[in-house]
């Protein structure tokens, strides 16, 4: 049975009748990592793996939701003091509440809900989860609709008000922006965007997900971000979005080997990321990947946010004729993304799953994308 089909059954069992379809999109950044809160530049996409809740206003001030995935219910009010207990519930709730927040409309309704992300792979369902809700409370109660910036920061406020999360707005935006065969580069200073189409006869996009993630004893983001924000104090600028190699350069001697390293990625990555549209552009294809396996390179060797098994897969990509392949997302497990052409695939997969199982004693779970829709009301 398909998704919508069973969120269809499950709505009917669960609240009789009907309600109306929503979905919202996980998403994969395809170029662009620690650049968000350095000021840079991120390229993500919205990806056809969704969550979708069927959603009913229910004349009441209470919502009452059921979790397919989890196969669980939740009912809450929509005052501060009404926050639910269940961790999944919160995100609607946080959504709810962050709606009222910024002076919308939200009155109780009923939901069922369930999602084909894969959870832990770095795809960002939660993300998808928020989104979907902000854009259905938004199309179902406000006459003056809340514009779709608003919604992304809605997703990304539940994150740090509800959740605990202090995340960045590139996986809300990814999710509402989201547009079918297009990429989304994302100037993470002033917010602007421009859609870049994403439509390469002959590839495919496939998530090879390593299914580790280690434990650190530290907290390794936060060491990095104080380095790169060392240095920006030093070269007397905000964020590392406005230097540039020979700046770096000038202040070398004056800053620690380890600072110097991480602003050299962050540095690199940005470029990289004008390059990888550029490229996109020309139709340079080849370049793209080159570009992808430097940005692996530098995650791995400058930023050392890799492990032994995301090198691995790497490696693997390199000796098959991957075209382009890197880690995605924050590292130290997950997946990598690679750029695959269509007669190297089959190969590339079965040589995956057959020497990281040799290696490490179980399979890379293998997950392919086509960058589609965010959030949307679903016909």
């Amino acid at each position: 049975m398909e998704l919508k089909d069973k969120i269809v059954k499950a709505f009917a069992e669960h609240f009789g009748g009907e309600g109306i379809l929503f979905a919202s999109a996980g998403r994969i950044n395809l170029i662009g990592e620690h650049t968000d809160y350095n000021g840079g530049f991120v390229f993500p996409g919205a990806i056809d793996k969704v969550i979708m809740a069927d959603i009913r206003p229910n004349g009441t001030d209470k919502v009452n939701l059921y979790s397919l995935d989890l196969d669980e219910s939740a009912t809450f009010g929509l005052n501060e003091e009404d926050a639910p207990a269940a961790q999944w519930a919160r995100y609607v709730f946080g959504v709810c509440r962050e709606t009222i927040k910024r002076g919308g409309t939200v009155k109780g309704f009923d939901a069922a809900f369930a999602g084909n992300v894969p959870l832990g792979a770095g795809l960002s369902s939660s993300a998808a989860l928020e989104s979907c809700f902000a854009y259905a409370v938004n199309d179902l109660f406000n006459d003056n609709k809340i514009e779709k910036f608003e919604l992304a920061k809605i997703g990304q406020s539940t994150e740090h008000n509800y959740c605990g999360v202090n995340c960045g707005i590139m996986d809300q935006f990814a999710s509402v922006f989201g547009k079918k065969n297009c990429l989304i580069r994302l100037d993470c200073r002033s917010l602007e965007y421009e859609y870049f189409p994403f439509e390469i006869d002959g590839y495919r996009l496939v998530l090879v997900d390593s299914v580790v993630k280690h434990e650190l004893v530290d907290s390794p983001y936060n060491k990095r971000r104080q380095s790169c924000e060392r240095v920006a104090s030093r070269l007397g600028i905000e964020t590392l979005r406005d230097a540039d190699m020979e700046m770096l350069e000038s202040v070398k001697n004056e800053i620690s080997a380890e600072d110097y390293i991480r602003a050299k990625f962050v540095i690199e990555e940005k470029e990289r990321v004008l390059d990888v549209c550029d490229a996109l552009n020309r139709g340079d294809i080849d370049t793209v990947g080159r570009l992808m396996y430097a940005t692996h390179d530098g995650l791995s060797r400058d930023y050392e946010v890799s492990c032994e098994e995301l090198d691995y897969l790497n490696d693997i990509a390199k000796e098959c004729g991957v075209t382009g392949s890197r880690i995605m997302g924050g590292g130290f497990g997950g997946c990598t993304i690679n750029l695959v052409a269509n007669d190297k695939y089959d190969h590339f997969i079965a040589t995956a799953k057959e020497k990281f199982n040799a290696r490490y004693g179980h399979e890379p779970k293998i997950y392919d994308v086509i960058i589609s829709d965010g959030a949307r009301r679903c016909e």
